[in-house]
């Protein structure tokens, strides 16, 4: 009987594991950092949409690649930091990566974080650039 009911225990989808450890770490940013709190947004780029609406996103702008969150603070010599979620064992898509180098030639900063240490040391080591680097 345990076998079985171990069985039927469905594993997280990349999708979700990913979904949980963004909004654990914008929870953490905006109690850490408030009055930066606006300048730390999403791009709704993922999730499944119908024809039509893919249509609409795509006419107004709506790119494939685009990292998940973007903090909108110049710091240490880069425009913004783009950060990439990813699962331990997730993947970039090709359009990503061509994301990722037009994003770093245009000076800013692109991290793909796996947990939610990596996302606070990211975030930690951008805000205090001098601190980290002397």
């Amino acid at each position: 009987m345990v076998a079985r009911a171990n069985a039927t225990e469905k594993k997280a989808k990349p999708r979700h594991i990913e979904s949980h450890l963004q909004r654990n770490c914008f929870t953490w940013f905006r109690l850490q950092y408030p009055r930066l709190r606006l300048l730390l947004f999403a791009v709704p780029n993922g999730g499944f949409r119908n024809k039509k609406e893919a249509g609409i996103m795509k006419a107004e702008g709506v790119t494939a690649g685009v990292a998940d969150v973007i903090l909108l603070i110049p710091s240490g010599g880069f425009a913004s930091l783009c950060v990439e979620f990813k699962t331990e064992d997730g993947r970039q898509r090709a359009t990503q990566k061509e994301w990722q180098t037009a994003a770093e030639g245009a000076g800013n900063k692109y991290v793909i974080v796996r947990s939610f240490d990596e996302f606070k040391e990211q975030i930690e080591t951008y805000l205090t650039p001098d601190k980290n680097n002397g």
